[in-house]
């Protein structure tokens, strides 16, 4: 199992970027988050299976149709066990 922790730039705020990784989350059973930051950055966590996970940072490497990432910083961390995927606040 694998855990990732991801922060991307660029035009990332307003273009359903959350909800699309939500959804990928729910298809692939990854667990963890996704929050938006301040100045157009958001933070996640993605844990699961290696090629599930891959899959939600390849995603993020471009996002949904009107995103426009600008950088990505990708980060293995230690397996915690996560529940469930939440877009947090």
């Amino acid at each position: 199992m694998k855990r990732v922790h991801i922060l991307v730039s660029g035009i990332v705020h307003g273009v359903g970027f959350r909800h699309s990784i939500y959804s990928l989350a729910l298809i692939h059973n990854v667990k963890g988050w996704i929050r938006n930051l301040n100045y157009n950055k958001l933070e996640a966590v993605f844990e699961g299976k290696k090629e599930d996970v891959d899959k939600l940072k390849e995603f993020c490497r471009k996002g949904p149709f009107l995103a426009n990432v600008k950088n990505i910083n990708i980060k293995e961390e230690k397996f915690i066990g996560e529940k469930s995927f939440k877009i947090l606040k």
